[in-house]
């Protein structure tokens, strides 16, 4: 593995961010509807994605879609910088493989779940401020607590301000335990689906390859992740006292009986068709970015890479 796979995994992510922000935006909003309300008790702005976009467009502006951008393109730099290249690396020393050279799905969540950890507790910060932007609305379409944020440097500025450097990383547990499970199904899903493609002949053009492998890994994540995507954006977004405790949840395990206790198994299950809208295509242009940026690399730019 060279240095430039670090910054590769991270621009790779970045170009998926570009199309995938405004469906993140619905995402954490209608996580955040309703909660700790029982199920019918409340006004639901935002039904479905369609519905919701055309909502936040028509009370907020076209560029409402786009809020919070900035910190979604730094989170996904770092975040993903650290696991794709490690997944890179690992792909390459034969980390992944079984002793007759298959690729093995389990070795392939463990260095998933590695890169994924580390990289969300770096990024926790961008995570943090990104779904706190994301939910600020105009007040006939505002939903959970609203930080007034103007940008992400006033973000910045505000959070250091009231509760120094370790405010950055408040809600950083749950975020890693998301990504545990997101990066371990993503990173371990991937090369597999796309090593049964192509050893089947189903598949075989490389790009289409990409596609359909991030996809079927895109949906895998979506299911098993969006319990833990609720939980981190009701934690980053809760309001905090002087000392950056939660004043809604308490923790991880709190938050979770608490949404359980009060909204059910469904308010484990909000937004998950953006989720699942966000997820797949996400997934997949990551992959397919990070391909063809490996194969420019390799074929123009350092060709002496190539095996």
């Amino acid at each position: 593995m060279t240095k430039s796979d670090f910054v590769l995994g991270g621009v790779a992510a970045m170009g998926a961010v570009m199309f995938t922000n405004p469906i993140d935006v619905v995402k954490t909003r209608m996580q955040l509807q309703g909660e700790l309300a029982s199920r019918g008790t409340y006004v639901k702005p935002y039904k479905n994605l369609p519905q919701a976009m055309v909502q936040i467009v028509r009370n907020d502006g076209l560029l409402a879609l786009e809020k919070g951008l900035a910190p979604a393109l730094c989170y996904q730099f770092v975040l993903n910088s650290v696991r794709l290249s490690v997944y890179s690396n690992a792909l390459e020393l034969g980390y992944l493989k079984n002793s007759d050279g298959s690729i093995s799905f389990y070795k392939g969540m463990l260095f998933g779940a590695m890169g994924g950890c580390t990289g969300t507790f770096l990024a926790s910060p961008f995570y943090m401020i990104k779904a706190q932007q994301h939910a600020q609305a105009v007040q006939s379409i505002a939903v959970g607590f609203q930080h007034k944020h103007t940008s992400m440097v006033d973000a910045f500025l505000h959070i250091y301000r009231t509760n120094g450097i370790s405010g950055f990383w408040r809600g950083a547990v749950p975020s890693m335990n998301r990504a545990l499970v997101a990066s371990s199904v993503q990173i371990g899903s991937f090369p597999k689906a796309k090593s049964l493609l192509k050893d089947n002949g189903w598949v075989t053009h490389p790009v289409l390859l990409s596609f359909c492998a991030g996809l079927t890994s895109g949906s895998m994540v979506s299911l098993a992740n969006s319990p833990f995507d609720v939980v981190t954006t009701r934690m980053y977004n809760q309001p905090v006292d002087e000392k950056g405790r939660g004043l809604v949840y308490s923790g991880l395990v709190d938050c979770f009986t608490k949404i359980l206790k009060t909204e059910g198994l469904h308010g484990m299950y909000k937004g998950f068709w953006p989720i699942y809208l966000r997820s797949a295509p996400h997934t997949t242009l990551i992959f397919v970015f990070f391909d063809k940026l490996l194969y420019l690399r390799d074929h123009y730019v350092f060709p002496q890479h190539r095996n």
